[in-house]
């Protein structure tokens, strides 16, 4: 039985793989400040006699004893990492120190859950781990964007400077169950407005793409990449599939049975044109690749927010 400590345990991605830790036989400690996750993401886990959860802010120090560190604690859509920009950065910087240092005392092994918007808005693509982004350094995604960036830079610094054991990956769009209704990623906002039968808000023009990986895959990918020695990464996690933001609403509309139509705003500063992994690094190193197709993970995705918006019925 291996103690794990889980930052952002309570938010979409931090949930599901407390769960899965514990399916697998393990002491875990979720932790988290509760500012985007939800306890009742976690409200099935408690009759689990080896899941503790403590309500803490990593951007001051912790002290506990643990084998492994999960480092996903942050807001990661632009609606919450905007909320507090400075907060953000926080978080993404003191808070990462934080816990390199927790992992260098307790010399345990830990994962920083970086992101694909350490590109930016790439002029490659599909983006491989070797291009190096193209970052507005004082845009309004920046405290996010640059933000990763130091984390991953101070990742690396641990490893080289004190020998602490990391690995970093980088996290591409990933929907399912247990996103909040207020998430404000492209795939909650138009499942929760094809079922209130409100109009698909589209910015720009819709022809911009994204990848979509299912929860389950990317949490495979965490626990293959924790237990691979001997590669720190840091590699692509996502489904390389692309789809226009507009084939995504289309998409929506049809497996909902909505009745809602199409509208177009302008789009977001800085909002990238297209977003794809490359994920060869992935596949020979881990030996993954994402089983869930767009369609099949939509179908779940849109059973748990029918039952979120209409929990009597």
């Amino acid at each position: 039985m291996q103690r794990i400590l889980v930052t952002g345990g309570a938010g979409f991605l931090g949930s599901h793989l407390c769960q899965m830790l514990l399916e697998k036989g393990n002491d875990v400690i979720c932790l988290d400040n509760f500012f985007s996750g939800h306890k009742d993401n976690i409200a099935h886990l408690k009759d689990y006699s080896y899941f503790e959860v403590i309500r803490h802010d990593i951007i001051h120090p912790l002290f506990v004893e643990v084998d492994q560190i999960y480092h996903l604690a942050c807001p990661a859509s632009p609606i919450h990492y905007q909320y507090n920009a400075i907060k953000t950065i926080k978080t993404n910087v003191m808070g990462t120190i934080n816990m390199l240092g927790l992992a260098k005392r307790t010399k345990s092994r830990i994962m920083l859950a970086s992101t694909s918007e350490v590109y930016g808005d790439p002029e490659v693509n599909p983006q491989p781990e070797i291009y190096w982004g193209n970052v507005n350094p004082i845009g309004l995604r920046s405290c996010y964007d640059e933000g990763k960036r130091v984390a991953e830079t101070l990742t690396m610094d641990y490893f080289r400077q004190n020998q602490v054991d990391v690995k970093i990956i980088r996290i591409f769009n990933t929907y399912g169950p247990r996103m909040a209704v207020n998430d404000g990623r492209v795939v909650s906002n138009f499942v929760v407005q094809a079922l209130k039968g409100e109009p698909l808000t589209i910015y720009g023009d819709g022809s911009q793409t994204r990848s979509f990986c299912f929860v389950s895959d990317l949490i495979e990918a965490c626990q293959l990449m924790m237990d691979k020695d001997d590669f720190i990464g840091p590699v692509n996690i996502g489904n390389p599939d692309e789809f226009t933001i507009l084939e995504l609403a289309e998409k929506i509309i049809k497996l909902t049975g909505s009745g809602s139509r199409v509208v177009y705003q302008t789009l977001p500063s800085d909002d990238p044109v297209r977003r794809c992994p490359e994920i060869s690094l992935a596949k020979k190193m881990l030996g993954w690749s994402p089983k869930i197709s767009l369609d099949e993970g939509l179908i779940k995705t849109i059973a748990y927010f029918k039952k979120k918006l209409n929990p009597n019925k």
